[in-house]
């Protein structure tokens, strides 16, 4: 009886307009949320200046442009195996901006370095905030980020030019 009651009282509420109406709809969709800022594919880049090692403060990632970063040391056995295809592939693709970014060595050494290689790549220098930033935790790794500033590859490990080429081909 006592169940009887309260479901009547509950219809009768609900008869009455008491009852929980659904949420109105909006007419204007909601804003597309900005991509979250970070290292991993899917998120925007984070933004940088280093010095270059031609001269001058470079920033990165370039609007408009994709962008590889290639980090590297000149004591890493892949990142010397690698350097020929990178350096192949940014004479290869001027549209690209594409930096390799020494980490943590001296400016005269890197220059000795790509002289005696006969490399003629863009080099940044990172004192260590660009790689910590990045999340760097192993050499060699290269990050590309899309025209909008966009993570959209991400390796650790040699990569050759064919490699970035496709990469960047759908960019």
């Amino acid at each position: 009886m006592k169940k009887t009651l309260i479901a009547l009282l509950l219809l009768l509420l609900a008869a009455a307009g008491c009852a929980p109406s659904p949420a109105p709809r909006s007419p204007v969709p909601a804003p597309a949320q900005a991509a979250e800022t970070g290292v991993t594919v899917g998120k925007l880049a984070p933004g940088f200046t280093l010095e270059s090692l031609a001269g001058g403060a470079v920033a990165a990632p370039v609007p408009g442009k994709v962008t590889v970063l290639n980090f590297w040391a000149t004591w890493c056995p892949p990142c010397r195996e690698e350097m020929p295809e990178l350096d192949k592939f940014a004479a290869a693709n001027p549209a690209v901006a594409f930096y390799a970014v020494n980490l943590q060595e001296p400016a005269p050494k890197v220059a000795g370095f790509l002289r005696d290689q006969g490399y003629s790549l863009p080099v940044l220098l990172d004192a260590g905030g660009v790689a910590q930033t990045y999340r760097i935790s192993a050499i060699p790794t290269t990050v590309v980020i899309d025209r909008d500033g966009v993570v959209r590859y991400r390796k650790t490990g040699p990569v050759t030019a064919a490699e970035l080429a496709g990469v960047i081909r759908g960019l």
